[in-house]
């Protein structure tokens, strides 16, 4: 069983920037592909950032293209997500996911991925 644990939310203005964390508890990621995702009030979780089990393929969507970074640690235990420019229609809890296959193309899809973390609220004030 992996468990995900998130951080690095907060409150922050428009234009600013903010890392998220992913820490995987007792187990390396060497072999999954990992994902960040987003949930605003009222919405479906959203795709946000993929990256594949080697690090050398990520994918974004539109919305955060440019602005928004994924990344593992060279232990790999770790992912994060930089993000920059800050928007207020950022606003979400970005929950964590990692799938145990180390790509699939049902990367943008939340049945893509096998394991979640609990999720951290990220405010976006303009």
């Amino acid at each position: 069983q992996v468990q995900l644990v998130e951080s690095g939310g907060g409150l922050v203005q428009a234009g600013g920037s903010l890392r998220l964390s992913c820490a995987a508890s007792g187990r390396s990621f060497s072999n999954y592909h990992m994902g960040w995702f987003r949930q605003a009030p009222g919405k479906e979780r959203e795709f946000v950032a993929a990256i594949r089990w080697n690090s050398k393929m990520t994918y974004y969507t539109d919305s955060v293209k440019g602005r928004f970074t994924i990344s593992k640690d060279n232990a790999q235990t770790t992912v994060y997500l930089q993000m920059n420019s800050l928007k207020a229609e950022d606003t979400a809890v970005y929950y964590c996911a990692a799938d145990h296959t180390p790509w699939s193309s049902n990367y943008g899809r939340t049945d893509g991925y096998d394991y979640w973390g609990q999720g951290t609220q990220v405010t976006v004030s303009s």
